[in-house]
């Protein structure tokens, strides 16, 4: 191997074990970050709070494109 090559090898070595010591930080039960909340393991799933986009959607889908220029070309 070249030493570029030996240097990038080393360089992703170290990287993994960063990886690694990061994440049983994270995952180490005496970690005051879980504790504290910030990171958390299940997080809520974003829900769409405007339910009228749903109806624009399906009307977009049954127009011609004639019609989809003419109503983006009102909008500008």
């Amino acid at each position: 191997m070249s030493e570029e090559n030996e240097e990038i090898v080393m360089l992703l070595k170290a990287l993994v074990d960063k990886v690694k010591s990061l994440e049983e930080a994270v995952y180490n039960k005496d970690n005051l970050l879980m504790k504290s909340g910030y990171v958390v393991v299940d997080s809520p799933t974003p829900q769409l709070a405007n339910k009228t986009t749903a109806g624009i959607t399906s009307a977009v889908g049954d127009m011609k494109w004639d019609d989809i220029h003419k109503m983006v070309g009102e909008m500008q």
